[in-house]
């Protein structure tokens, strides 16, 4: 269950301004006020139904039912003039001050002044009758008992998030859908849902799927997208990184020793490294390197590297978990992965695990730092929801999950990582405008001219 911070009258009828109209008909103040800390609905259906019992207490004798708050707002609409401004007005005022009184420690005086205080600042001028107004409450009333949830499409697998994705289900009490598919997968399917896209989040594994689908997202709180560095979040405030992940080579240090490892992931087309090499073209962040090598080499470069590579005959992996335990076993000396899934090799087998991860000297493409991250569709219907999910992952908790548990780079300060872990500080990794890890339709159609994909 989630801490709610305890909400005064004061509080409660400053959280409404944006709503109220004078009653002197003038213009609705529209002085942007931050967006409040949603409520927990739990704690709002124990109000409206006499389930007090499971949530915390309120300050008062007895609970308070959902006839008697009914009561209370029956009554404020009886105080105020028959006549006010549209029910779909009265409607909004009405949610904003149920809300204002779901928290914890609220009297049903608190209650009753800040709805009376809403509905007797919006009744005002002509053309709604009381009616009108009680139906709107009722509306209301019933939209804000019902359950929330929160449905994502998430192009990270099921066996590393769903952890962290069931812990968010759990302390927030939000029922959570998880559709799981490939990252490119998934950004296809919204493009092709549209509008009626049942996603409230699209959880990425690289800014390239994000990327694709940007223009389907809502701008973030700059509360949520300040609290990464710049280089991890959309220049647009679209999206925002959860997690980073480094693109690294796996090497077997009992054949070959880092200092025999190229500078530069290029060379790796030299005749030497034929047969050695492993790598999983169909791999989403392989494709975001090789847009990353579109970006930084251009076009003809990495055309000669993909072309140099499969003259090399490298082995082909559906996945970078294989080509960690290849290089361990001896079957290939270097594969193209990313950092990560060495340690869970180690967590699992030890530190005499036989791979280890190098990080290019000179940096370039092969040094990418990506990130993980997440947008919230503007067709959503449950946006606070959505932005409470993201919050969560930014927490300590949630970053400490994506260093204690998937071994990937927090992007919040002051989040212990893994003792081997690389810091980011010391990777000479790339400057990559994120706009341009973007297209990855343009490194697919490459890859199939290369014969790299069919």
């Amino acid at each position: 269950m989630r801490t709610l911070i305890p909400i005064t009258p004061v509080l409660m009828i400053l959280l409404l301004i944006p709503f109220l109209v004078t009653a002197c008909g003038e213009s609705p103040i529209v002085t942007p006020l931050p967006t409040p800390t949603p409520f927990n609905l739990d704690e709002l259906k124990s109000l409206v139904k006499e389930a007090v019992s499971e949530s915390a207490p309120v300050q008062q004798e007895s609970p308070l039912s959902q006839e008697e708050l009914q009561r209370l707002v029956e009554d404020a609409v009886a105080a105020s003039v028959e006549a006010g401004v549209s029910a779909d007005e009265i409607e909004a005022l009405v949610q904003s001050a149920v809300a204002a009184a779901s928290g914890p420690n609220v009297t049903k005086g608190d209650v009753e002044q800040a709805i009376a205080a809403a509905l007797a600042d919006a009744a005002t001028g002509e053309g709604v009758t009381r009616e009108e107004v009680e139906q709107a409450i009722a509306e209301a009333l019933a939209a804000a008992s019902t359950e929330e949830s929160l449905t994502i499409y998430s192009g990270r697998s099921e066996s590393l998030v769903d952890a962290i994705i069931q812990q968010f289900s759990q302390a927030s009490g939000i029922e959570v859908n998880v559709k799981y598919a490939g990252t490119s997968q998934l950004a296809a399917t919204l493009l092709e849902e549209g509008d009626r896209s049942p996603a409230d989040v699209f959880f990425a594994q690289d800014p390239g799927g994000l990327g694709a689908v940007e223009s389907m997202f809502t701008t973030l709180p700059a509360g949520i997208l300040s609290q990464v560095p710049d280089w991890a979040r959309s220049p647009q405030g679209k999206w925002v990184g959860l997690s980073g992940r480094a693109r690294t080579i796996v090497y077997n240090p009992e054949r070959l020793s880092e200092e025999e490892l190229p500078d530069d992931i290029f060379d790796f087309v030299d005749p030497k490294w034929k047969g050695r090499i492993g790598w999983a073209p169909t791999n989403a962040s392989f494709q975001t390197m090789v847009t990353a090598m579109r970006a930084i080499w251009g076009e003809e470069k990495t055309r000669q590297w993909l072309e140099g590579m499969l003259a090399n005959e490298p082995r082909v992996y559906p996945k970078n978990t294989p080509q960690v335990a290849a290089a361990a076993a001896g079957e290939i000396d270097v594969g193209l992965v990313n950092h990560y899934y060495l340690f869970r090799f180690l967590a699992e087998e030890g530190e005499n695990f036989a791979a280890r991860n190098y990080h290019p000297r000179s940096g370039g493409p092969g040094a990418t730092v990506m990130v993980a991250g997440a947008g919230i569709l503007e067709s959503s219907e449950n946006k606070a929801t959505a932005e409470r999910f993201l919050e969560f992952l930014l927490s300590k908790v949630g970053q400490q999950y994506f260093a204690g548990q998937t071994f990937e780079y927090p992007l919040v300060e002051g989040v212990k990582t893994q003792q081997l872990l690389v810091p980011l500080a010391d990777i000479n990794h790339p400057s990559i405008p994120l706009r341009d890890l973007a297209d990855l339709e343009g490194t697919q159609q490459l890859l199939r001219d290369t014969g790299v994909l069919p």
